[in-house]
């Protein structure tokens, strides 16, 4: 099984915090479209012999399509793979872009997933990162998606900005989970260098709650989440039981995805490839039927970095069997060595076979899998 990922690149407006590729220059929009639809044709051996059992169109802003642009990705996509086995077709979308007439055609499509960039309930903070929406849209777009009939809902939160008290980070959880949605994703808010905050952090004209602000609110996160009936089944994101988003826990695990689209990136076994992240050129490329992308080939170091770095951030934690198997006796016996101090700390749990993060040690999941990397000869 295997996924597709489809990167928009446009947004009304750039948030302050946002480090992803995207242009608020609407006009060619069509054109790339279509430059998205030749590189899904010409990717199409990619992942011959496998099935797609996800698509996820992020960006960006997929909202911003139209429904033709919509239908001219997804035929393309239908026409050039297997899709006969799909549990999941997730579609990002911000709360101002869901009115009753994009929604209506949402759902006759073949998307059963919508992802929310809702953020905050908060208009104070929802002007201060720059989002084009209002507290009051955020909560509405997700009522008139559940009224509509899309059941399958996540919403993305971010924590730690400055100013946020305690009271009102519990105020938005509290909002979410009164929602009734079934999945949730989280972030602390993070000083990227070449977005408007990172550039005023430079400055010293932005600063960061203290870490243990932060790490209050993570806390709270958890613990509120889970009287709320969610599962914390990787760091930053928490799902009620059956509602885990397929797509994301293939990355996790390891399985091969394609990402179509400027700025996407792709990940077979063994090989790691990115496109470019500039549209013009992305287009130009296309329209010359070559491929705007580069590719790493991964030792079996970076595979072995790379499983413990995203296996430990999951609720399944790391397979030392499964590390005896595809790494070999030296990498099993080095990582029992390495992270043997945080078992002995409780911040690591052994269960059967597999050592996963306790609730404390979810504070420390970056450090504790930089103990256990290998470094490349």
């Amino acid at each position: 099984m295997a996924g597709i990922y489809i990167h928009i690149p446009f947004c009304k407006q750039a948030c302050y915090y946002c480090n992803f590729h995207f242009s608020t220059l609407l006009s060619y929009k069509e054109k790339l479209v279509a430059a998205i639809a030749k590189e899904l044709f010409l990717r199409k051996d990619s992942l011959a012999g496998e099935t797609i059992d996800s698509i996820y169109f992020g960006g960006g802003t997929p909202s911003l399509l139209s429904e033709k642009e919509f239908y001219a990705i997804y035929e393309a996509i239908l026409k050039n793979y297997d899709t006969s086995s799909l549990k999941e077709f997730t579609f990002e979308a911000n709360p101002d872009d869901l009115s009753d007439t994009f929604l209506n055609w949402l759902k006759n499509t073949a998307v059963d997933r919508l992802s929310i960039g809702i953020q905050s309930f908060e208009d104070v903070h929802l002007k201060f990162m720059n989002r084009a929406h209002t507290a009051k849209e955020a909560y509405e777009s997700v009522q008139k998606a559940k009224q509509i009939g899309i059941n399958r809902i996540s919403i993305d939160l971010i924590y730690g900005i400055p100013g946020m008290e305690m009271q009102t980070w519990e105020s938005n959880l509290t909002n979410a989970f009164s929602l009734e949605i079934d999945h949730l994703s989280s972030y602390c808010l993070t000083l990227e260098p070449n977005t408007v905050f990172g550039k005023l952090a430079k400055k010293d004209k932005m600063i960061l709650p203290l870490e243990e602000n932060s790490s209050s609110q993570f806390e709270r996160l958890q613990n509120l989440s889970e009287a709320a009936g969610f599962v914390q089944y990787e760091i930053s994101n928490f799902g009620k039981p059956n509602a885990f988003a397929i797509h994301n826990t293939n990355y996790w695990n390891g399985a091969s995805y394609l990402g179509v689209g400027p700025g996407a990136h792709s990940f077979f076994p063994g090989q790691r490839m990115w496109n470019i992240s500039n549209n013009q050129h992305y287009m130009r490329s296309l329209e010359k039927d070559e491929l705007p992308l580069e590719t790493e080939s991964l030792s079996l170091a970076d595979q072995f970095n790379e499983y413990v770095m995203t296996g430990l951030r999951t609720m399944w934690g790391i397979d030392l069997a499964f590390i005896e198997n595809n790494f070999g006796h030296d990498y099993s016996n080095q990582i029992r060595k390495d992270l043997e101090k945080h078992l002995a700390s409780g911040k690591l749990i052994a269960k059967e076979n597999k050592w996963v993060l306790s609730k404390e040690g979810k504070f420390f999941a970056d450090g504790i899998a930089s103990d256990a990397f290998v470094i490349n000869p």
